[in-house]
């Protein structure tokens, strides 16, 4: 069991105020110690510091929030097990997740038990209300990260047909957008000419990177979290590779920066949510809370953004929820966000009861100088 003492130590563990009053309990599956904990911690974190926060704004009509997180570390049988805790035993009315294969393994129980579950994974098979009625995205799905870059390639390519070459790792989250992706590319004209599976805890990806090669992609597309990203971007630099690498949005972000080093400059990713560093309006609320603790946000990343957007989304749709704090009333509640402007910390976002999916759009953002800079406005396909 790797959850109490090392989501106590990180600070984690829960975020419940010590009010008296009612509370409003929600789930929280984190990866702090698992393959993806590069990227899931700063999430997990983000998601614990907007529940504080909000908490120390008086709650939702005078009910604090307890988030009730721990770390799962990757394991589907972990989540599974959590699950069931915060169900029978917490009696939580919403979950925050995590993992594509936890969140997939999980949606049928999850509809049967009525519990809303808006997770970090972005697998274009949550939109499928039939099989998923209770799950909700925050963000564009992978698929739709990987149709938009392709019709960015496609519009943006000169000199014929773009060739595209595919890296991913061998998990649900890592497969989740190459069926759609290839399907997308052959209907626009983009010709998908490699794979390569590369692991999430991989420290090297030469022979990958050689195949790839030998059939000269002109873009590869990378759907890793920070470790492997590096990995690949470490390699194809010393293997002198002209290929231009874009991340979707788990490769994306500072926390790649100082692993990658010099090999990262020039990397294109996916951005759904804001950096700390963007003069966005809604960057207000999460300045006034970490200087409340006397941190700085030019400490934090980009997916402490992230996890404090999915909690901030939850939050909205609970409060919409006309008093009904059950797992029915609080989906009630998030169909009823149509276009929430989020400050441009994400892509605004609209649920209904025809659709969970959130949104579709995305932003570009290239590495200058060893900083991430944005280069588009919020994008389809």
């Amino acid at each position: 069991m790797l959850f109490v003492s090392v989501m106590m130590m990180l600070g984690i563990f829960t975020a419940c105020s010590s009010s008296s009053g009612d509370t409003i309990k929600i789930g929280g599956l984190y990866d702090i110690t698992g393959p993806t904990g590069d990227v899931g911690t700063p999430y997990a974190e983000g998601e614990k510091a907007y529940i504080e926060y909000l908490n120390s704004k008086g709650g939702i009509d005078g009910k604090q929030i307890e988030l009730i997180g721990q770390d799962y570390a990757y394991s589907i049988p972990e989540a599974q097990q959590l699950y069931q805790k915060y169900k029978s035993k917490d009696k939580v009315s919403a979950i925050l997740g995590w993992g594509t294969g936890d969140t997939e393994a999980l949606r049928q129980q999850i509809a049967v038990d009525k519990i809303p579950f808006i997770s970090a994974s972005y697998s274009e098979n949550l939109k499928d209300l039939n099989e998923s009625p209770y799950n909700f995205l925050s963000a564009a799905s992978y698929s739709d990260q990987a149709r938009s870059v392709l019709q960015w390639i496609k519009d943006n390519h000169k000199g014929g047909t773009p060739k595209v070459a595919l890296i991913y790792n061998d998990t649900a989250f890592g497969k989740s957008p190459i069926a759609d992706a290839k399907a997308f590319a052959k209907e626009i004209g983009v010709e998908i000419v490699d794979e390569q599976v590369v692991d999430l805890k991989a420290l090297e990806a030469t022979s990958q990177l050689l195949n790839m090669k030998k059939k000269s992609p002109d873009y590869a597309i990378i759907n890793q979290t920070w470790g492997a990203t590096a990995t690949i971007l470490k390699d194809a630099k010393k293997l002198g590779l002209t290929t231009q690498f874009i991340g979707l949005n788990w490769a994306t972000g500072e926390g790649l920066l100082p692993i990658a080093g010099d090999a990262a400059e020039g990397f294109i990713g996916v951005v759904t949510h804001a950096f700390p560093y963007e003069d966005l309006p809604g960057m207000a609320e999460i300045k006034e809370y970490l200087e409340s603790k006397g941190e700085k946000l030019e400490d934090k990343s980009q997916k402490f953004v992230q996890g404090w957007v999915a909690a901030k989304i939850m939050v909205e749709g609970i409060k919409l929820a006309d008093g009904d704090y059950t797992g029915e009333g609080i989906r009630a509640g998030l169909e009823k966000l149509n276009n929430l402007d989020l400050g441009g910390l994400g892509a605004n976002i609209t649920f209904s009861s025809e659709s969970h999916a959130g949104t579709n759009e995305i932003r570009l953002a290239k590495v200058e100088n060893g900083k991430f800079e944005v280069f588009t406005e919020y994008i389809g396909y």
